[in-house]
């Protein structure tokens, strides 16, 4: 089973690469070079490994638990996944080609970015203050380390 230092390491990882990411954007001039293209996917990647975990390894106990509380808050994080990936499906087809970015309008792919990397920065943060808790009374000892 995954344990919390694995989960909060996954998420420093992905708001640190979120933030290198959102620098390097703002210069039209690396927007879409090999090494921002390389940061860029590896974030998206990182992102998708972690909710993958999540949801293999947490939500099953939580949607089927008895105490009604704790089942409301696997749902409501299990939706907002679904709409992560949703929107990031989205933004994938809009602005990226075979693993390269194509961007077209340079003010419109920061302002696009920015806004998905802020929805995943909300989320990395009420993981960690609303939803770990809760994990933690599911699963306790269990994910320790």
């Amino acid at each position: 089973m995954v344990s919390f230092k694995e989960l909060n390491e996954q998420n420093h990882m992905i708001a640190e690469r979120a933030k290198i990411i959102l620098y390097m954007i703002q210069d039209r001039t690396i927007c879409d070079t090999d090494v921002t293209c390389d940061l860029f996917f590896d974030l998206t990647d990182r992102v998708k490994k972690h909710m993958d975990i999540e949801e293999r390894e947490l939500y099953k106990s939580m949607l089927t638990h008895k105490d009604h509380e704790i089942k409301k808050t696997a749902e409501n994080f299990l939706s907002g996944s679904a709409e992560i990936k949703r929107i990031y499906k989205q933004y994938m087809k809009r602005w990226c080609h075979n693993k390269n970015l194509r961007i077209k309008n340079h003010e419109q792919f920061v302002q696009e970015t920015t806004e998905l990397f802020e929805i995943i920065q909300v989320r990395i943060i009420n993981e960690t203050e609303k939803f770990y808790p809760v994990v933690r009374t599911v699963y306790g000892e269990q994910m320790a380390a």
